[in-house]
């Protein structure tokens, strides 16, 4: 049975299920276990809309789609923190935003002032100056090539959907909260311990799931979405079903209707058998 934070009266006629896909979809070995695939056909079955929301880029998240076959369904991805929306169905962009070149450039000034490592994205790869222990996790879980440039600066030249900074969790975290108040025409979130996103302001996960329930005639009320970072916050209070994972980090505990198993414990085939299933 899942544990319990909210007194709330859920309604139960659930019509999106929005997913955080590294450590709360995905097992630790980045796979999707055969239970979990089985309880989310059932979903789409019944006409739920599963959604993928993740920091990733769009072409990191295309693998989990076709296992979950999420295209058949006519669904969509939320990538890089809900900076692009995608339709799977034509592989249609319905919604992007960017930081500005000169907003690029500022948070590279920021990065060298506070020691951290930066990174962006373009066709080239996973653009850097550095490299670190934190950048090769990226460059694993996304399968993007590494761009390595002598100038940050003079590499990009335009507008990208988001930079992370990265260094050890214990020095992030100040790093965080310095960023935060100085930038606060930014949105900015910890998606893993060592990975600080940041995106253009009002930017977030729950923002591109507003807009994708709206243009889809669904009700706040009637999503449930999942997560277990700080980068899911927003999605997971958004939702009329906010659910954490076991493995949430320890401060989020509080901020969910409902924490299930932990994600190498099926706790997304949980949210569905409880929530969607025996409703």
């Amino acid at each position: 049975m899942p544990e319990s934070n909210s007194s709330k009266t859920f309604e139960g006629n659930y019509k999106m299920l929005v997913l955080d896909l590294d450590d709360t979809l995905l097992r630790d070995d980045h796979s999707i276990s055969t239970h979990t695939k089985a309880m989310l056909a059932q979903a789409q079955n019944l006409g739920v809309k599963v959604v993928l929301a993740s920091g990733r880029p769009t072409p990191a998240m295309i693998q989990y789609a076709r296992e979950l076959q999420l295209a058949d369904y006519d669904s969509y991805l939320i990538s890089f923190n809900g900076a692009m929306v995608t339709s799977l169905k034509n592989n249609e962009i319905l919604f992007q935003k960017s930081l500005t070149r000169d907003e690029i450039h500022s948070l590279y000034d920021f990065s060298v002032e506070n020691n951290v490592h930066i990174i962006t994205y373009s066709e080239k790869g996973v653009v850097s100056e550095t490299e670190s222990e934190y950048i090769d996790v990226e460059l694993n879980l996304t399968g993007i090539p590494h761009h390595k440039v002598p100038s940050f600066k003079n590499e990009v030249t335009t507008s990208a959907v988001k930079c992370i900074l990265l260094e050890n969790p214990d020095y992030l975290k100040q790093v965080e909260t310095k960023l935060k108040a100085e930038r606060t025409d930014l949105s900015v979130s910890l998606s893993k311990p060592f990975f600080l996103e940041v995106m253009p302001h009002g930017i977030d996960k729950a923002a591109s799931i507003d807009f994708l329930a709206k243009k889809l005639g669904i009700k706040q009320s009637e999503v449930i979405a999942v997560g277990n970072a700080g980068n899911d916050l927003t999605m997971v209070q958004y939702a009329g079903l906010g659910i954490w994972v076991d493995n949430v980090t320890p401060e989020l505990r509080p901020e969910a209707d409902f924490i299930v198993a932990s994600n190498n414990n099926d706790g997304v085939a949980e949210v569905v058998e409880r929530f969607i299933l025996n409703r």
